[in-house]
């Protein structure tokens, strides 16, 4: 058995590094031309939000993005070991429920709103306090159908609660895009068209937010949306502002129409250790079902990784495969809960606590989310989001 650290936990972990990281960032604010809101929901893209955050936020990104008040909280937290100057903005983007109003003013969280007891919520709490000007965002929906109010009657009774009596403050106006990895894409090009329209009726009202933002990876990957947000946001005296994700950690989908303007660096190293090997003879069955037979004497590895920890089950034989010595190990049998074997078989010197590679490079070879994607027929987005809680995060660089 090769010696190893002994760090008292199980030996599965994703290695997040601080230096991709703030690079992937740092081109993200150059190719935008405008602020950035770093996107940290969904733990981080899979890759820790209470990891992440600070380090975005140490490297300039002065606000951050959650899904709901609960994450909101613990990025909030997780900010606390910053130098006291740094402190970004948290912004909720799907709103708030009964009861989070109490948290999003407690830990100075700023909500997306659009349904009307978004309003009753914030205000209510807003009063109890003895607050005003608490800052919101309104989503106008332009055409995902999805969250937002929609320009027209909907849009003007919602802004009309931004009167001299509220306790609230309309500081951001905002939507979200369908598609926009298809450059000059139809849905996109009439989004955009009312969102203008959008803007305008708030213009009309005599509100004046400071922030106009809309976006995501691909409308700056694009180059086409960000030009569009900064005539825009001029047009309501506004700053304007951008929101991006799945760069940061190292992805961006194909961009149809056109070529990409983002060549970001994945930021994860998922990784395991070998924890028993054997072999195997012609005819012997391997893992659940019997679903793979050795078809000669075989010798395989042990890792003790499974679906549990967000290993595809689809990574079963014969799809997948994990890096060990820099080499492909192709996964026999069936992924299982907590458990999966590959075979080393054309690896010679295989022991006892390697470090094998899920996701990320070993030696010149590579494997990416992208390829457990196409293992799994969806999409980056869900491989690097479905790595769950049991797999410890750790920062390094």
């Amino acid at each position: 058995m090769r010696e190893v650290v002994t760090n008292a936990m199980r030996p599965v972990w994703a290695e997040v590094s601080a230096s991709k990281l703030t690079r992937n960032l740092r081109a993200v604010q150059a190719t935008a031309g405008v602020d950035v809101l770093a996107v940290v929901k969904a733990d981080g893209y899979g890759h820790g939000a209470v990891e992440c955050a600070p380090v975005l936020a140490a490297a300039g990104a002065k606000w951050l993005g959650v899904t709901s008040v609960e994450e909101g909280v613990r990025v909030r937290q997780a900010l606390g070991i910053l130098p006291q100057g740094i402190a970004p903005r948290v912004l909720v983007m799907c709103g708030v429920w009964a009861g989070e109003a109490v948290a999003a003013i407690r830990y100075a969280l700023t909500p997306v709103v659009w349904e009307p007891y978004h309003l009753d919520l914030m205000e209510a709490e807003a009063k109890k306090l003895g607050l005003r000007d608490v800052a919101v965002h309104v989503e106008v929906d332009t055409g995902m159908a999805r969250q937002g109010v929609r320009p027209g009657a909907q849009m003007a009774a919602l802004l009309q609660r931004f009167g001299p009596e509220s306790r609230l403050k309309l500081e951001g106006v905002m939507s979200h895009l369908a598609s926009a990895e298809i450059v000059h894409g139809a849905q996109t090009e009439s989004q955009m068209a009312r969102f203008a329209c959008a803007l305008e009726q708030v213009r009309e009202t005599g509100l004046r937010p400071a922030l106009v933002h809309v976006g995501n990876t691909s409308a700056v990957d694009c180059g086409v949306v960000m030009p569009q947000l900064r005539v825009m946001a001029e047009s309501l005296g506004a700053m304007p502002m951008t929101r991006a994700g799945l760069a940061l950690y190292g992805y961006a989908l194909d961009l149809e129409g056109g070529a990409p303007e983002l060549h970001p660096e994945p930021v994860m190293t998922w990784k395991t250790r070998v924890v028993s090997l054997r072999e195997v003879q012609a005819g012997d069955h391997v893992g659940y079902g019997g679903t793979f037979t050795a078809v000669k004497t075989m010798r395989l590895a042990l890792l003790p990784v499974g679906y549990a920890d967000g290993l595809r089950r689809e990574l079963s034989s014969p799809a997948g495969a994990v890096l060990l010595h820099g080499r492909r190990a192709a996964v026999v049998g069936r992924v299982s809960m907590d458990l999966t074997i590959v075979d080393v078989t054309e690896i010679p010197g295989v022991e006892i606590g390697e470090e094998a590679v899920l996701i990320g490079a070993q030696g010149a070879e590579r494997i990416g989310a992208e390829e457990h994607a196409r293992w799994a027929e969806t999409i980056p987005y869900e491989i690097i989001c479905g790595i769950s809680e049991r797999v410890s995060r750790v920062i390094v660089d």
